[in-house]
């Protein structure tokens, strides 16, 4: 009964020589030296219920809580692993990374996600295909080169977005602040994410246990060098994208300085004319031409010599 209730994602005891689907009994060990695996979906409420009965509380503390960041912790009973993965679902975007959170024992693993992680997805594929990674450490090396590839494939296009920007900026057209703020925001997310990852899976490349041999470690010590990587190229296409933001901010600024420079100097050579008509037009007792059909042209000939006087003056002064 509990096994249908459970319906877990992927349920296998794998050792080296088969992989078998398991159906029932699920808190039993895999038998010989192989290990079981149990991925599960959190949003299953038999999910909660099963984890609680089955796991110790700090394990189920860490598979249920509602807010992860990766980190891995070798605990007397077992190892907690927590991993994130780009987003790929349909509708999804990619920087909105998922979580992966892991019980590991020297014969159960015990996962358990939220949304669908492809790189699990696709070791479930290879254990129905007959072909999971033998032990534990090949299945945590496998796992983690799986979760980088796609992570690596996503801060690649990164780059590659932010190289058509920096080649618009460079052909002098105009860069979208959308496009720009929007990509700086992806960069920001994805880095806030595989950094701590990096550690968590530095510490796991690190550890001192028996499930994992040196062959393992050497795999994931791989994976690290390449998370590393990943974080280091996020930092530069963040400071490149920070670059692109300066100077944008800085030919808009100039512009507007350039703009608002030549307002002031149009509106000082018309400020004279302006106090010129504006004498002329007091209606006042006194003022000359009132009585005169040619007093408008005279005043209008005076004020041109003038506005040409005060734009020759800006000029030789070098405002212009």
């Amino acid at each position: 009964m509990t096994a249908q209730v459970l319906n877990p994602l992927a349920a296998f005891d794998i050792d080296a020589d088969s992989v078998t689907p398991v159906d029932q009994d699920w808190p039993a060990m895999a038998p010989g030296a192989g290990y079981r695996w149990l991925h599960l979906d959190i949003n299953n409420p038999a999910t909660a219920t099963w984890v609680n009965e089955h796991l110790p509380d700090v394990a189920a503390n860490a598979l249920l809580q509602a807010e992860t960041r990766p980190r891995c912790d070798l605990l007397p009973d077992g190892l907690i692993l927590n991993l994130r993965g780009v987003n790929l679902n349909p509708g999804s975007a990619p920087e909105d990374m998922v979580s992966l959170r892991m019980w590991v024992t020297p014969h159960p693993i015990v996962s358990a996600r939220v949304r669908k992680v492809w790189a699990a997805d696709a070791l479930r594929t290879d254990a129905v295909e007959g072909k999971a990674p033998r032990t534990i450490g090949q299945f945590l090396a496998a796992l983690t080169h799986s979760l980088t590839n796609r992570i690596e494939a996503v801060s690649l296009e990164l780059e590659e977005n932010t190289d058509e920007l920096e080649e618009i900026s460079a052909h002098g057209r105009s860069l979208s602040m959308d496009s720009l703020g929007n990509l700086r925001q992806t960069v920001i997310k994805m880095r806030r994410f595989i950094n701590p990852q990096r550690e968590a899976i530095s510490n796991l490349a690190n550890l001192d246990t028996t499930m994992i041999d040196a062959n393992e470690l050497t795999l994931l010590h791989e994976t690290n060098n390449r998370t590393r990587r990943i974080v280091e190229e996020l930092d530069a296409t963040r400071d490149r994208l920070s670059a692109l933001q300066e100077h944008l901010d800085a030919e808009r600024n100039q512009a507007l300085g350039r703009n608002s420079y030549i307002l002031s100097v149009v509106a000082a050579i018309f400020l004279p004319l302006g106090f010129l008509t504006g004498l002329f037009g007091v209606n006042v007792g006194g003022m000359p031409g009132l009585n005169s059909d040619l007093a408008f042209t005279i005043l209008s000939v005076i004020s041109v010599p003038c506005g040409v006087a005060l734009y020759l003056i800006f000029k030789f002064a070098k405002w212009l």
